[in-house]
């Protein structure tokens, strides 16, 4: 049984109340959706499941489909946060097509983002459109902090929150991690979806600058979640490999995951004959790498 109700009042008191204390607007009213599969007299709600599902949600007359920058999806403490959304036009009609894993209460928000620091960058288009996403967000007094490095722990929330992942709410397993950090729970979810894993059973390394081979791993993972990634031969692993310089100091580990990436376009080297491997990744080289994952994988 599926099924697709406007939201109660209460709920959308809830979202309305959320969007103007952080001064997004809210251009739909909140649509639930919800799946039940009955079998005899046994009724479960299927509340995830293993692929995106496409949900679409008609833009009201008089909105302009220009101005929607994500769709969101309201968490249990009255919160909300980005899920993968494209607007769609059938028949004449605009949509905004959300991607997600699980049910839940979706709307769709205004909320454009522009950086100080960013206004002459070659990322300028991908990091506002990752904030304007709620995926990224600046270092403060407007700035967005382009070329500083970012920490293993940074990097998970921002690819769980690229990817409209729920943050997770169980116990992080890693001794260097407590349940009380921000990053418990983006991690705990990476971790849940195979995304990263720990130095050890016992260790994250929530602060070590993340490498750019760790960083393309991470993101080759994701391409098996939104179902971007194909197995690579070994040959088709060496060829992307044998294109640049430093191609053999690739880790073992990271060879097929960089692969990966440049064959698809996700990432690329960091000069047209390297690929730094093992150099620490930037802020903005982050969020245009989410943003072509996002792209290629027909999710926004």
């Amino acid at each position: 049984n599926i099924s697709i109700a406007r939201a109660s009042q209460n709920t959308v008191k809830i979202l309305e109340d959320t969007a103007n204390r952080n001064h997004y607007q809210l251009l739909v009213k909140p649509v639930e959706f919800n799946i039940t599969c009955t079998y005899g007299s046994k009724t479960i709600e299927i509340t995830e499941f293993n692929g995106y599902v496409e949900r679409t949600v008609a833009i009201p007359d008089g909105v302009d489909p220009g101005r929607i920058t994500t769709g969101i999806v309201l968490a249990a403490d009255g919160t909300f946060s980005h899920v993968p959304t494209a607007i769609i036009k059938v028949d004449g009609r605009y949509y905004a097509r959300i991607s997600s894993l699980t049910n839940s209460t979706y709307s769709v928000i205004y909320n454009p983002m522009e950086f100080k620091d960013m206004k002459t960058h070659w990322a300028r288009e991908a990091v506002g459109s990752m904030g304007s996403r709620l995926v990224v967000s600046g270092t403060g007094n407007g700035q967005y902090g382009l070329d500083k490095d970012i920490t293993r722990a940074e990097f998970a929330a921002i690819i769980v929150r690229a990817l409209g992942l729920k943050e997770g709410e169980g116990e992080v397993k890693f001794g260097d991690v407590r349940n009380s950090d921000w990053y418990a729970g983006y991690v705990d979810t990476a971790v849940s979806y195979g995304l990263i894993m720990g130095y050890s059973d016992s260790t994250f390394g929530s602060a070590d600058k993340i490498t750019r081979e760790q960083a393309m791993t991470m993101i080759a993972r994701a391409m098996k979640l939104t179902g971007l990634n194909s197995p690579l031969t070994e040959q088709e692993i060496d060829a992307q490999l044998s294109g640049y310089a430093d191609g053999t100091s690739v880790s073992g580990y990271a060879e097929s995951g960089i692969a990966a990436c440049l064959k698809t376009g996700v990432a690329a080297g960091r000069t047209s004959s390297t690929i730094v491997p093992e150099g620490y990744i930037s802020r903005a080289e982050t969020a245009v790498m989410l943003e072509r994952l996002l792209k290629k994988s027909d999710l926004i």
